[in-house]
């Protein structure tokens, strides 16, 4: 039985929900790097970034690649690198939104006392 569309899309932004699998979409934006580098930047435990990286690759949503001893990952895409930059407009968007609202209640406590 076919899974339904937006069941598929969930399932795709599940797959998204880690900040470790986030950051390293980001890091991958600019082009292919190797471990090493995204251990680097990222910060974390090998094991965690392992882990982490398997589920992207197995998502479809990065490539790698051996050079060597070393893994090269690469975004499987442009799509996806569009994605984040699709998310970071979205974010910046509500986050301004969030300043005015916060404003206006500032404004208001001002001008009740």
């Amino acid at each position: 039985m076919a899974v339904p569309l937006y069941q598929a899309k969930a399932e795709f932004f599940r797959m998204l929900g880690h900040p470790v699998r986030i950051r390293v979409l980001e890091l991958l934006q600019d082009g292919p790097l190797p471990v090493r580098e995204l251990l680097a930047a990222i910060e974390v435990e090998p094991s965690s970034l392992s882990q982490q990286l398997a589920v992207l690759r197995r998502s479809g949503i990065v490539t790698a690649t051996r050079e060597g001893s070393t893994v090269v990952y690469e975004l499987a895409g442009g799509d996806v690198a569009e994605l984040m930059r699709a998310a970071r407009r979205i974010l910046t968007e509500m986050l301004v939104g969030r300043d005015g609202l916060l404003a206006e209640l500032r404004e208001a406590e001002v001008s009740s006392r």
